[in-house]
């Protein structure tokens, strides 16, 4: 096996040719073969092509921006386990925990230590190697998924969105260019997919998500209401009862009563 074979490879997603210059020039000098996409689209499509070991994604990108890419990114399977540093300018909580709520498995604040970023992304290639070993133990003539279907992508990517926001969703055309499409082409193609649209989806999604939190909690049922996106308790008592037949405190003290032992 020569020396090319065993390289790892890193994409770097960033639009500033600055950057780009600066982070090629830093991963050149360790033995990793790199390429680069200017936006998020690209970057995706990069890594569909390619199959990177690991990925640096900016997060403030004109056409597609970091946050769409990595939720594209974690929502098809031939690319859901490459692990995704973030870069930004920003330094803002906000933009961290997003970044890492939706799959990154880090998160490094520009201007970055050339030391610090190259001993990052030897760990996150160090842990993602040992978790390929693991999930091919079992079965090592598997080999690469097959390629997902780009609709079945983008539903699998707005699914993951509506159930991480229940409780604050946007709009549906935020959603849709969230997962980086538009209002009436995720309508449609969620429609083939699911046999639902969004708003059905989503009104299941936080119905299936109070039954839960009322089986597996003491959480207060208001509290829940507000947790899955309901302005009340008796708003998500109706939808609740609609559903399942029930309200959601009798709900609860019929799975009560059957984890009481009798007798």
């Amino acid at each position: 096996m020569t020396a090319s074979d065993t390289q790892q490879s890193i994409l770097i997603v960033d639009d500033s040719a600055f950057e780009q210059r600066m982070l090629v020039d830093l991963l050149s000098e360790l033995p990793y073969k790199v390429s680069v996409a200017v936006n998020g689209l690209q970057g995706y499509q990069l890594a569909l092509a390619q199959h990177p070991d690991l990925i640096l994604l900016d997060v403030r990108m004109p056409n597609m921006d970091g946050y769409t890419a990595c939720r594209l990114l974690k929502a098809n399977p031939v690319t859901e386990d490459i692990p995704i540093i973030f870069l930004s300018g920003a330094d803002a909580d906000e933009e961290r925990i997003m970044g890492l709520s939706i799959g990154g498995v880090d998160f490094v604040a520009k201007p970055f230590s050339p030391g610090e970023l190259a001993a990052r992304i030897q760990v996150h290639l160090k842990l993602a190697r040992r978790a390929n070993r693991q999930r091919a133990a079992p079965a090592p003539a598997q080999g690469r998924p097959a390629e997902a279907d780009p609709d079945a992508v983008l539903v699998n990517a707005a699914k993951r969105l509506i159930a991480d926001n229940l409780a604050s969703l946007p709009g549906l055309a935020d959603i849709a260019r969230s997962v980086g499409t538009y209002r009436e082409k995720l309508s449609q193609v969620f429609r083939e997919q699911t046999g639902m649209t969004v708003f059905a989806y989503i009104r299941e999604a936080r119905i299936r998500r109070g039954e839960e939190l009322l089986r597996d909690t003491d959480i207060d049922v208001q509290d829940i209401a507000l947790m899955i996106g309901f302005n009340n308790a008796g708003n998500f008592a109706t939808a609740f009862r609609e559903r399942l037949g029930t309200t959601p405190s009798a709900f609860r003290q019929a799975i009560q009563h059957k984890k009481t032992p009798h007798g």
